[in-house]
């Protein structure tokens, strides 16, 4: 099967497994049909002890396999997969991400589209649900997969923003990976997602999902209580790196109300040892988090009003239960985040 690498550019799937074997003999042969000859499969195998790199010959003959020799984490896994990337799209894919057909063709068709970055719709139960149609960004730097178990017919029915890509499916030029610099590989894993796609928009770029390229992806949100350590962690980090200075000052009072909830809830949930190992993380992070603030910042070509535009006050997700349904909450959120979208809007176009 050949490809004219003129009008098809060709894709490099970096797919980051630990212990992951049994999703990958499940997920691989629908992928496999979707390649085509120029493409290229890279499996990072990050600490497996299943034998992953054994098996994979015989599931993938044409895969590169590269082991780091120790869990490594995804964002890390990632970036070591893609380094060694020669596709003209780089894609990373979960590896219990099942592509349906005519993905290839949707993810390749996006290099020409107005996106620098994008992403499939995710599903799950089989296809029915929706997983995520992309995430949605609270501007305290939560965020949730948007639209998570609704029905697979209210997903977009075209490309559209989102507020961030996920990380189960998420591809852009192999040219604009290299300037982004990757995944924070000290994020281990979580947020990484996020923080990409707030640094494409720092740089004046959109990110998308594509409807038409769909992927089924088992979902469970608990994954055992560090989970919530490096949730909250990095999505500190984040904030940090990424929030231009007048829109850090202007949230910095929700952040603090947005920590006593959080502390509230962790309490209340068992978890108040993770995100004490949360804060203590960050601390002792502080002095790289702002070398690496310096950097990203001296590449913003956008002003903070823009940046902020693709951010919520809302709380949809599932997730947060009784907080996201409390209306006296979700209507002084709404003023509050008004209220900054003003000011950030008298001072558009200063940096």
């Amino acid at each position: 099967m050949g490809a004219d690498r003129a009008s098809r550019p060709s894709l490099s799937v970096v797919i980051v497994a630990h212990d992951s074997l049994a999703d990958l003999r499940a997920t691989l042969p629908a992928l496999l049909a979707e390649l085509e000859q120029d493409d290229e499969l890279i499996v990072v195998d990050s600490g497996s002890s299943d034998g992953i790199a054994g098996a994979l010959p015989a599931i993938a003959p044409g895969a590169r396999v590269i082991a780091p020799g120790r869990n490594v984490g995804f964002a890390a896994g990632a970036n070591v997969g893609a380094a060694v990337a020669s596709g003209e799209i780089v894609v990373f894919l979960n590896p219990d991400a099942v592509v349906q057909p005519g993905w290839a063709r949707t993810m390749r068709a996006a290099a020409d589209g107005p996106w620098d970055g994008w992403m499939a719709l995710v599903t799950m139960a089989g296809g029915r649900q929706i997983n995520t149609s992309g995430g949605v960004l609270h501007f305290t730097g939560l965020g949730w997969a948007g639209q998570a178990g609704e029905p697979v017919a209210a997903a977009p029915g075209r490309p559209g923003e989102v507020g961030f890509l996920s990380g189960a499916c998420l591809a852009l030029a192999r040219s604009r990976w290299s300037e982004l610099g990757g995944f924070p590989a000290h994020f281990f894993m979580y947020c990484e997602d996020v923080d990409l796609s707030l640094r494409i928009r720092l740089r004046g770029g959109r990110v998308a999902v594509l409807p038409d390229a769909q992927v089924i992806h088992d979902y469970d949100f608990a994954k055992g209580a560090r989970k919530w350590r490096l949730l909250e962690r990095n999505r500190w980090a984040t904030i940090l790196r990424t929030y231009p200075a007048p829109l850090l000052a202007l949230v910095l009072p929700a952040l603090v109300l947005t920590e006593a909830a959080i502390w509230a809830a962790a309490l209340r949930g068992g978890w108040a040892r993770m995100k004490g190992l949360a804060v203590l993380d960050v601390i002792v992070a502080l002095p790289r988090l702002v070398r690496e603030r310096r950097s990203i910042q001296a590449t913003r070509r956008v002003d903070a009003a823009t940046f902020a535009a693709a951010m919520t006050a809302e709380l949809s997700s599932p997730y947060l239960g009784a907080v996201g349904r409390n209306a006296a909450a979700g209507r002084a959120l709404a003023l509050y985040w008004g209220l900054v979208r003003a000011a950030l809007g008298a001072g558009a176009g200063r940096r």
